[in-house]
């Protein structure tokens, strides 16, 4: 599957934000585990450095968290490849993203085809993804509004990603989870968080499983202009 977007010479990159550049965190990212080649693609193809601060750009292809402001991070290229890779598993075709943020993950998601629902609670930040998904083509279904409830309406979801963490899972983002669907979220608190998978089963029964050791910026309530 080759992801396919209206790249500018900008989404193209030079020098730090380069293509090799790109390639080199495929690299790293196939070589610490992530081995799903559709993510990878999705990966070297979308412009991370889009979605950071323009001062940062020189770092984008690192397998790091950045800052974006308001407290928040772009995750780690890792997070985001294991996350997506998880969630294709199931052979989705609709997926609810829980935090916006700089719009970096719901972009992978969308390259890769599928029909992208996100949520943000912080309007400055969710303002700046939909120009950059914008920019990028990328037709993804956006809303200012309390990830903890989710988005009922579109639902229920073959995917749903979480991208902060709760001391538990929520309960009504369970419940918008489609049979067969698999839901990916970070679980614990500041002290240390695990990566767990939830699916679905066709007797609606949910099975859960660990990924791995995590630290994602807080799940919080209530919405910020």
């Amino acid at each position: 599957m080759t992801p396919r977007l209206r790249l500018s010479p900008e989404a193209v990159g030079t020098g730090m934000t380069s293509q090799r550049v790109r390639d080199r965190l495929v690299e790293r990212l196939r070589e610490a585990g992530i081995g799903d080649e559709r993510v990878l693609n999705a990966v070297r193809v979308v412009p991370r450095h889009l979605f950071i601060d323009e001062a940062l750009a020189s770092r984008a292809y690192e397998d790091t968290a950045l800052p974006i402001g308001h407290g928040q991070t772009i995750s780690q290229p890792w997070v985001v490849a294991r996350m997506t890779e998880a969630v294709l598993q199931v052979g989705p075709k609709t997926v609810l993203e829980v935090g916006t943020g700089s719009g970096y993950q719901a972009a992978i998601l969308a390259a890769l085809g599928l029909e992208v629902f996100t949520v943000e609670r912080i309007g400055d930040l969710l303002r700046l993804a939909r120009k950059r998904l914008r920019q990028l083509g990328m037709n993804v279904r956006s809303r200012h509004d309390d990830g903890r409830i989710g988005w009922a309406e579109h639902g229920p979801y073959d995917g749903i990603v979480v991208t902060a963490a709760a001391p538990a899972l929520v309960d009504a983002l369970i419940e918008q989870l489609a049979v067969g669907g698999r839901l990916v979220a970070p679980v614990g608190g500041p002290g240390g968080q695990a990566l767990l998978q939830l699916t679905r089963g066709a007797d609606g029964g949910i099975v859960q499983e660990e990924l791995a050791p995590v630290s994602f910026v807080p799940l919080l309530s209530g919405l910020l202009d």
